[in-house]
């Protein structure tokens, strides 16, 4: 084993309310994630970001573990709140502060930064006046983008624009899973249509200030037929069509696929999308990130649609129950899915090239009488997905690159501080820092690149 390229990228990925704390701190406005978590009965434990992992504050700590670590990258997320406290206007210099000192930070130890733009922190003031359903919020985002880049211009190695669009628009708002917790078919509709043209606007904006590489992240889905019927992979095409083109195709094709707009078509009309939107969302871009998780294993069937489904319009899909092993979150343990996800959605867009933003395992994590956590489980998980890398890449995929999810224990969006995806420890009482084995692990594998 050992294909990869001298200049494969590994990293590790956070998100800033997942971690940042410092709520209340430097200028910082509110997002919808502070309203969504202060909202009893919408987070386990009623939990919350107010102090995370405090990582506002224990930023040089944290950067100093990834240098020892090994890693070549840091994919870490922009708070817009942080930088514009309502979401428009004049810019909080102390915000951008922080994360110059934290793009500094990262440079000085020759770890190379990935900032994403948007990972679900909305100013709520803009959601005060409609949120992702309204369209100006695609042009304030512009802003907050051009704000952003202006500062950290070429600092920054790569660019993410939107971190899944999915999670923001139809957990946000058609099945209120997320904040801001809107329940409506259509909604969630509307929100992916304006985010993708926050995307494009945002492409633009990166390009006027910033020579560095442009992209999105997506969760794209990966739907598994479970058995060869013509049936099983209509009812696959018909959930691809609302959970995965429903991106990819106006961001890299500069339309709606024509079975996306058949299964919304008892959703919506679409009157959202404007003359001039497609060109504005199809802007050349230099990768897609890929978010890996688990597959989903998908039956023909009857299954009437209700409302408030993450999957407005599709009727004729059975979502089978997740196969053995499974991680803490009860998601299907399965390397292959990945490779299967690689492989298929570069021979629809050959063109691109691939990182894998996301991948980890929230496991049951225990401290041992001697200190320690002995994960053989994520270790586990992590050896077989890194050989699902090399597996695509000798099928010839453009894969870049890989971050694991997550550098720290962190909170969990609606599950709160339940579940532990981190390699690093993190008591939420204390904020010590304990590297799990498998934290050593992945810093062994840096040192030589061979599993």
């Amino acid at each position: 084993m050992g294909t990869f390229a001298p200049d494969f990228i590994f990293g590790a990925a956070t998100a800033s309310y997942q971690i940042e704390g410092a709520a209340h701190e430097d200028g910082r406005g509110p997002s919808i994630w502070d309203t969504f978590s202060h909202t009893p009965g919408k987070v386990f434990a009623g939990d919350t970001g107010d102090i995370a992992c405090d990582h506002y504050h224990r930023w040089e700590e944290d950067l100093d573990i990834l240098a020892e670590m090994g890693v070549d990258a840091y994919r870490f997320s922009i708070a817009w709140p942080r930088i514009q406290a309502t979401g428009s206007g004049k810019p909080n210099q102390l915000g951008l502060d922080f994360y110059s000192r934290l793009v500094d930070g990262l440079l000085a130890r020759n770890i190379t930064p990935l900032a994403t733009l948007y990972h679900w922190d909305l100013p709520q003031a803009l959601e005060d006046q409609g949120g992702w359903l309204h369209r100006d919020t695609a042009y304030r985002f512009a802003d907050y983008t051009q704000i952003v880049a202006a500062c950290l211009q070429d600092r920054v190695g790569y660019w993410a624009t939107i971190n899944e669009p999915w999670c923001a628009a139809i957990l946000g708002y058609t099945n209120g899973e997320h904040a801001p917790g809107r329940r409506s078919d259509e909604g969630g509709l509307i929100a992916s249509h304006h985010l993708n043209l926050a995307h494009g606007l945002a492409v633009s904006a990166l390009r006027s200030e910033s020579h560095s590489p442009v992209g999105i992240v997506v969760n794209y889905h990966q739907f598994q037929a479970a058995d060869d019927s013509a049936e099983a992979q209509a009812a696959v095409d018909r959930l691809d069509a609302v959970g995965n083109w429903l991106y990819t195709e106006p961001i890299l094709r500069g339309r709606y696929d024509p079975l996306t707009l058949e299964v919304t078509a008892k959703v919506t009309d679409w009157a959202c999308i404007e003359d001039g939107d497609l060109e504005l969302i199809h802007q050349p871009i230099d990768f897609i990130g890929h978010n890996y998780y688990s597959p989903t294993f998908i039956s023909a069937g009857h299954q009437p649609y209700e409302s408030g489904s993450a999957w407005p319009g599709v009727e004729d899909a059975k979502f089978l129950p997740p196969r053995q092993p499974v991680s803490d979150m009860g998601w299907t343990i399965d390397p292959t899915g990945l490779t299967n996800l690689l492989v298929r959605f570069h021979e629809r867009y050959p063109e691109m090239d691939l990182y894998v933003a996301e991948n980890g395992a929230a496991m049951p994590d225990q401290l041992s009488k001697d200190g320690a956590v002995h994960d053989a489980d994520r270790t586990a998980y992590l050896q077989g997905h890194i050989a699902a890398l090399e597996a695509a890449l000798a099928k010839d995929v453009p894969l870049k690159g890989y971050f694991c999810w997550s550098l720290l224990d962190n909170f969990e969006w609606a599950f709160g501080y339940s579940k532990r995806f981190g390699l690093i420890r993190v008591d939420y009482d204390t904020q010590q820092r304990l590297w799990k084995d498998s934290a050593l692990w992945y810093q062994q594998f840096l040192s030589n690149r061979t599993i």
